[in-house]
């Protein structure tokens, strides 16, 4: 099972992305400036932008889910429970997940951006997919909800997800690391070979690097047992 750009071209006037490249089973995270593409080219892999030129296989994957930046394009229920019963969810252990008790009867678009984001990760995660491509997963959430939808992307019921996201605070543990730079998707590697290669890294993982640690991961707690294992 693999999702592969190939030789793909994105054009949108004078702006243009160049991908090459496969994404096997397992957690990619995509970084990269805003404005670079990561958007277009979530878009692009999930089948809803046409690419200029090259092309896009997704062999073995039959049922592939794109989530969007802004969770009030996904709303198709006029009220919470007819929105968790759109997902084919139950209401009461989809609200409990979500941290919405009680507000199975609101109006879903009257939740706030954060409720509504939460929501719609608990309910697009809490489902069964070949493929699951994240963009901006962590928009409008706190570091409490980041946690949590970090811990339902790492118990690996989905084969494949790529995380497009400029998030520098919380982050999954993940397999492959890509960026995008100079309007091309490059492939940073594997972790945690391609730690030291990420331009984009946060903050913590780069100060863990220049003190010669070697985190075996990407998140903060990785970043924190390096250096402990270092200085122990």
């Amino acid at each position: 099972m693999y999702l592969k750009a190939d030789r793909l071209t994105l054009s949108h006037g004078e702006w243009n992305l160049r991908a090459d490249g496969v994404f096997g089973q397992g957690v990619h995270l995509v970084t990269g400036p805003v404005g670079s593409g990561k958007t277009t080219l979530a878009s692009a892999l999930a089948g809803i932008f046409e690419p200029a030129s090259g092309r896009i296989n997704r062999d073995g994957i039959l049922h592939l889910t794109l989530s969007m930046q802004f969770p009030e394009y996904h709303v198709t229920g006029f009220l919470v429970k007819d929105e968790i019963r759109s997902w084919h969810l139950p209401v009461a252990e989809t609200l409990r997940q979500a941290g919405l008790d009680g507000r199975q009867n609101a109006k879903t678009l009257t939740l706030s951006r954060g409720e509504l984001k939460r929501l719609h990760l608990t309910c697009l995660l809490g489902n069964l997919w070949d493929a699951v491509i994240l963009d901006e997963p962590f928009a409008g959430l706190d570091c409490r909800e980041k946690k949590r939808v970090c811990a339902a992307i790492e118990e690996g019921n989905h084969p494949l997800i790529i995380i497009f996201t400029h998030e520098q605070a919380v982050l999954p543990a993940a397999d492959v690391i890509w960026e995008i730079e100079e309007g091309a998707l490059v492939c940073r590697g594997k972790v945690p070979e391609a730690i030291p290669a990420w331009k984009g890294a946060p903050r913590y993982l780069t100060r863990a690097t220049e003190e010669g640690a070697q985190p075996k991961n990407i998140r903060l707690q990785d970043a924190t047992e390096a250096l402990c294992r270092m200085h122990a």
